[in-house]
């Protein structure tokens, strides 16, 4: 894949943030972006990189009325020896076309995505972070901008990717957050589009995580829509139980999203001899071991936290403590050894870290 560069000029460049200043999440972007153009009958087109800023789309565009669109997210780090380093991009890419095969949108070969990832990522490299648990997060995206109205899939497609440099997900850091059960609204249901990462299932989530944070809780966990008994996901994460001494997750069974990092918890837990078990867990059985201390630990795992542990569970308005409101020792295991891994202070030894030379 040819790639053209567009440098944007000095002279209105972004200002980056200082080391050691504050980050967020998702609020400052990098100085360019890549871009590409697919049409029916010619296939993808006219890649490039140009300076950071506005797209235009025609106002019946059918991403806007349609929601044919897919995402994904990942990270960027400088590693301790000064190599710039992604982590699992290729599974990540791998993601993004079973997403586009679900959603009616083009698919891009995985190595031309890791590409331009690294163009990108090379050529906007002094805005990696050098602080630590700083990253540059990565957004590629895939959206239908065929001009026209008719629920049917776009002819003309728009991927891009654009990037920004991100501290902790949570302002709290490690701290376990509070969750709330959510029994009323479901996140998705088998046969829809839940294991796509695109973006009405974030869309449907807002609602239920905007009343839990007023009700002073950080995240909601999601049950199933057929009986609202078995747990999915918790916010936009997977989430694990250490239950009797054995992890427990829920299956990948449609509705769920396949977790890169999911993945990596469980290769790392099988590794380190902890049992594993991918079944359906029922609330419950959460609810009765958190109480009675059977769920020693819980936590999430998703790119932009990788691991956040879990201090309590509300349900129908009884709310218990996990591991009495603390950070689990796996939980803090994982979460040191998965970053570890990332910015080269623990070996790699499954070649998860491809390096931008």
């Amino acid at each position: 894949m040819q790639i053209t560069v567009k440098q944007a000029p000095e002279n209105h460049r972004r200002q980056r943030p200082k080391s050691g200043e504050k980050l967020g999440f998702g609020n400052l972007f990098s100085d360019h972006m890549f871009l590409m153009d697919y049409t029916s009958g010619k296939g993808w087109e006219n890649a490039r990189i140009v300076p950071y800023g506005p797209i235009s789309l025609d106002p019946s565009a059918m991403v806007l009325h349609y929601g044919q669109e897919i995402f994904e997210g990942m990270k960027a780090y400088y590693a301790r020896d000064g190599a710039v380093c992604l982590f699992r991009p290729d599974r990540n890419a791998e993601r993004m076309n079973r997403s586009a095969a679900r959603m009616c949108l083009p698919e891009i070969p995985v190595e031309d995505q890791l590409a331009a990832l690294r163009g990108l990522v090379r050529l906007d490299r002094e805005w990696i972070p050098k602080d630590e648990g700083a990253s540059l997060y990565i957004r590629p995206t895939m959206i239908a901008t065929e001009a026209g109205l008719g629920v049917r899939p776009s002819a003309e497609v728009l991927y891009f990717i654009i990037t920004g440099p991100v501290g902790a997900y949570y302002p709290r850091g490690f701290d376990p957050v509070r969750i709330l059960v959510e029994e009323q609204y479901v996140r998705a249901a088998k046969g829809g589009v839940g294991e796509a990462k695109t973006g009405g299932n974030y869309a449907a989530s807002l609602l239920a995580a905007k009343n839990a944070k007023a009700l002073g809780f950080d995240q909601v966990l999601w049950l199933d829509a057929g009986q609202r008994s078995f747990v999915e996901e918790v916010g936009t994460m997977n989430i694990f139980f250490l239950l009797g001494g054995e992890l427990v997750t829920p299956p990948l069974s449609g509705s769920i999203l396949p977790g890169v990092t999911r993945d990596t918890v469980l290769t790392l837990a099988r590794e380190w001899k902890i049992p594993v078990a991918e079944r359906p867990v029922e609330i419950d059985e959460v609810m009765k071991g958190a109480a009675d201390g059977t769920l020693s630990e819980a936590f999430g795992s998703g790119t932009a936290a990788v691991i956040s542990p879990v201090g309590s569970f509300s349900c129908r308005g009884r709310e218990v403590a996990v591991n009495g409101g603390k950070a689990g020792e796996l939980a803090v295991r994982l979460f040191r050894e998965i970053t570890g891994i990332q910015y080269g202070e623990i070996e790699d030894r499954h070649r998860w870290i491809h390096r931008v030379e």
